[in-house]
């Protein structure tokens, strides 16, 4: 037996305002009919002992330890830049402003 009849669907087309040919209650019967069947199934599967999770596969251990590391000092950082001013790169203006 179905789990919505074609008269359902009439009434749910009404109650949203679409006008549906006899053709297409006839399909969206079937097609409502199909999508219930496949929940049921979805509901049926013996997932009592599966721990709920946000991904699929396990994420322990994807950050890396955050470790201080010895970088370059400002003056190492530009040694080789073209202009330097007040220990800053010096760039060229782009957007026409005044200083």
């Amino acid at each position: 037996m179905p789990a919505i009849s074609r008269d359902e669907v009439a009434h749910l087309a009404r109650l949203s305002r679409l006008a549906l040919t006899d053709a297409e209650l006839d399909e969206f019967a079937g097609q409502i009919d199909g999508i219930i069947n496949h929940v049921q199934d979805v509901q049926e599967v013996a997932a009592a002992d599966v721990e709920p999770m946000s991904h699929p596969s396990s994420l322990s251990g994807v950050m890396r330890e955050d470790v201080v590391k010895p970088t370059l000092t400002a003056e190492l950082a530009l040694d080789q830049a073209p202009s330097v001013e007040d220990e800053r790169f010096e760039v060229p203006q782009i957007l026409g402003e005044e200083e």
